[in-house]
């Protein structure tokens, strides 16, 4: 069979999925950035928090292959991962687990780089489950690693809505550029996502205007590439406090400054930024992937 015969069959497996979905899926957030240590999974958490507070039903997907960050921030280990619904009959309620305030949250582990193997009738199968998740969610939110390994680019460039995270420090901000410059290589349409940038750990909103001010203006200029200001966090040392206690810490310091900073930036992304009128949903994202890896 060849490349046009399969990309045929995998459009056709799509629209068999569909039959008894809803038509628009979950708004799909995909968290990303140059490099570790930015805050990355801090900011998918609280995010969540923060938009389950806003009245809507959250799921995070943690996609870090490496280190399962988001479990450790809730202090919660997951019983089942993705590998356990593709090879252990697990259905997809049985690999979600909850977290507070009834966020739940799905653990890919070595399961995603598993599912870009399956043949044709198992992926099917899969798909389907994926695109359960879109009944139970508003929001899924995809925590991906750090860089631009090609799991990380995979997620980033089949998404529709990319949040990349940065900080001030010189190295972070010239990783971020070095995502969006992965991302342009890769696929042909990323002016279509919607890619917003938050500066973390400023010290000022002054800083953090001027880094997006900066990096906007170069990728502007190199990447034929438009960033949507989303925001800055703070620097705040309640958030180091709260990962040592393996807590959140809009949930632990709920009057922290650095929580008023995630209250504010789940507003605006819920009330006061365009979102993406591309597909939506999880089983629409995994085709997307798939597409890209096997039929481009």
């Amino acid at each position: 069979m060849n490349d046009m015969d399969q990309a045929a069959n995998l459009r056709n497996i799509v629209k068999k999925a569909d039959i008894n979905m809803k038509p628009l899926g979950a708004r799909v957030i995909t968290v990303t950035s140059g490099k570790g240590g930015v805050g990355k999974s801090n900011v998918s958490v609280n995010l969540a928090i923060q938009f389950k507070k806003l009245g809507k039903r959250v799921i995070i997907f943690d996609a870090d292959f490496g280190l399962a960050n988001v479990e450790v921030i809730f202090g919660i280990v997951p019983k089942y991962n993705m590998f356990d619904m593709i090879y252990n009959n697990k259905e997809i309620t049985e690999v979600l687990t909850s977290g507070p305030l009834g966020i739940e949250f799905i653990s890919g582990g070595s399961g995603v780089q598993e599912l870009l193997r399956l043949d044709k009738n198992q992926l099917a199968f899969m798909i389907e489950k994926l695109y359960e998740l879109d009944r139970l969610a508003d929001i899924i939110i995809i925590d991906t690693g750090a860089g631009i390994s090609d799991s990380v680019l995979d997620f980033v460039a089949a998404s529709s809505e990319v949040l990349l995270v940065t900080t001030p420090e010189p190295t972070s901000i010239t990783d971020a550029y070095a995502v969006l410059k992965a991302i342009k290589r890769r696929h042909d349409n990323v002016d279509q996502k919607l890619i917003n940038l938050l500066v973390n750990r400023t010290d000022t909103t002054a800083e953090g205007k001027e880094i997006f001010n900066k990096l906007n203006k170069v990728t502007n200029k190199y990447l034929d590439l438009e960033l949507t200001n989303i925001g800055y966090l703070p620097n705040d040392k309640h958030l180091v406090k709260a990962v040592v206690e393996q807590k959140p810490v809009s949930i632990l310091f709920p009057k922290a400054i650095i929580t008023k900073g995630f209250e504010e930036l789940a507003d605006r992304m819920i009330n006061g930024t365009a979102q993406p009128e591309q597909e939506r949903g999880l089983g629409n994202l995994f085709t997307n992937i798939l597409r890209l890896k096997k039929f481009t």
